[in-house]
């Protein structure tokens, strides 16, 4: 039974190589349960690992940043910032910390431990799990609005309090570059589509 559960899993979640995301509503099947536009939005989103300088539109960063506070975090606290680098001279500065990909917006997600909410039985501090969850939410709805997206993790939090002071009260949690890939070198790694399969990551009890 539990071989067959895996086997079938295994069929719905395939992950395909795709380089972008492209007009869900013209391509919706049916998987067993419901329609796979959501599917198909976890299965094209990859790193983007190169921006062409095509601007993001103001209408779809707006889109991108609500989807970022729908986000939902323990106790509902929401210590979670968001902070927009697309100026030039904001661009600049954080690039002199991290190239980020020459991406013509990033988005920098950062938290404070101490509006965070805290596990009793071992003191587990929320704030970071709640960033990563913005985090993904900001990342799936780029891949929806037809942006390819980098989560960069690679940085010194420490420098980029340095190079933009805004950020200075925070923890400096991630970085999530959006753009248009560029052309011919935005592409999918080799080890985009390589997976785990699940009877190695999931136990069924």
């Amino acid at each position: 039974m539990s071989k067959n559960f895996f086997s079938r899993l295994s069929n719905i979640g395939k992950i395909k190589n795709r380089a972008a995301f492209s007009d869900v509503d013209e391509q919706i099947t049916k998987y067993m349960y419901g329609s796979d536009a959501f599917m198909r939005i976890l299965e094209s989103r990859y790193s983007c690992h190169s921006f062409s300088d095509s601007p993001v539109s103001d209408t779809k960063l707006e889109m991108i940043l609500n989807a970022g506070i729908l986000a939902p975090s323990a106790k509902n606290l929401q210590p979670t910032r968001i902070w927009v680098v697309k100026s030039e001279e904001a661009l600049a500065k954080l690039r002199t910390v991290h190239p980020c990909y020459n991406a013509p917006v990033v988005l920098i997600v950062g938290c404070r431990n101490e509006e965070a909410w805290i596990r009793e039985s071992d003191g587990v501090n929320a704030a970071k799990t709640d960033a990563a969850i913005v985090l993904t939410h900001l990342m799936l709805t780029a891949t929806d609005a037809g942006l390819a997206n980098m989560w960069i993790w690679d940085f010194n939090p420490k420098k980029i309090r340095e190079v933009l002071p805004e950020t200075r009260e925070h923890g400096v949690y991630a970085l999530l570059a959006i753009g248009y890939p560029a052309d011919g070198e935005g592409k999918p790694t080799e080890l985009h589509s390589v997976r785990k399969p699940l009877e190695e990551v999931v136990t069924m009890l």
